[in-house]
């Protein structure tokens, strides 16, 4: 596992953000609110947890990450860059038509891409499946998966949740990335599926709830997970949609829009001066 400091991570969360918005304006699409609001998240699992190499992307005892909110792929795309899977200039290509960052994660296009994903519901149950395996293998590697709170609305990841539980996979770690926003508002009007902390344990999973874009608070929760034994584990994480971004924070209408020129700068002005505090 890698050594690296709290503020260091700051400091690539800060450059994945610059990354979502560079692939978003360049695409002209895309959905930069609920990407902004993993960006943590998605540093500490490939930075700190994972046991993941860049230079052998299909290694056996790798372990897995499946993002299930799949529009969330330009985080995705911008923390494995950050991490050295392919160069960060080809962050500008998101979605172009003969690229390999898909609008959705393709593991038929880029290679560290364990699972393709973003039919809503979908991504945990393959999740689970993977957990599965490795206990009938008897390989210790562990899976990790990020869910929408919106996306928790569809049947399928209760289904999962289910089997989770059933199975004992322990080696199961989901979040759920609570910012409290979907396509067509809050979750409580478009379809509340509040209280999430108390479903998960009523399906029998070992629960936590934390702020996501803690990095104390995202550390405490994966030790946690890594010591339970005999349950999954849910991570409820409360977060801000838009994160780091003035104008797209908590603001609906940036689920899947992508800024403009202006707003680029403004965007991008705002993430150089947040990255030249943390570098002091």
């Amino acid at each position: 596992m890698d050594v690296i400091t709290k503020n260091e991570l700051a400091k690539i969360a800060c450059n994945v953000r610059m990354g979502i918005i560079e692939g978003t304006f360049n695409a002209k699409s895309g959905h930069p609110g609920g990407s902004l609001s993993i960006a943590e998240i998605l540093t500490y699992l490939y930075f700190k947890e994972m046991n993941v190499d860049p230079a052998n992307p299909d290694m056996a005892d790798r372990d897995r990450f499946v993002l299930s909110k799949g529009h969330a792929a330009p985080a995705l795309y911008s923390v494995m860059a950050q991490k050295g899977y392919f160069p960060v200039e080809e962050l500008k290509t998101l979605r172009k038509v003969d690229s390999r960052l898909q609008g959705h994660p393709s593991m038929k296009c880029l290679p560290g891409i364990d699972i393709s994903s973003g039919s809503l519901g979908q991504g945990i149950s393959a999740a689970c499946g993977m957990a599965l395996g490795a206990k009938l293998s008897n390989a210790d590697f562990r899976v990790y998966s990020i869910l929408g709170d919106g996306e928790i609305e569809e049947g399928q990841v209760w289904e999962a949740a289910m089997y989770a539980s059933a199975k004992k996979l322990d080696n199961l770690v989901a979040f759920v990335d609570n910012n409290n926003l979907q396509i067509d508002g809050t979750v409580e009007e478009v379809n509340s599926p509040y209280p999430i902390p108390e479903k998960f344990a009523a399906f029998g999973w070992n629960v936590i709830e934390i702020d996501g874009h803690s990095f104390d608070e995202i550390e405490s929760a994966l030790n946690n997970a890594r010591e339970y034994k005999g349950k999954p584990t849910a991570i409820i994480a409360t977060t801000v949609k838009g994160k780091g971004v003035s104008f797209m924070e908590n603001q609906v209408n940036w689920h899947g829009s992508a800024p403009n020129a202006e707003q680029y700068e403004i965007a991008m002005n705002e993430l150089k001066e947040v990255l030249n505090g943390l570098e002091g």
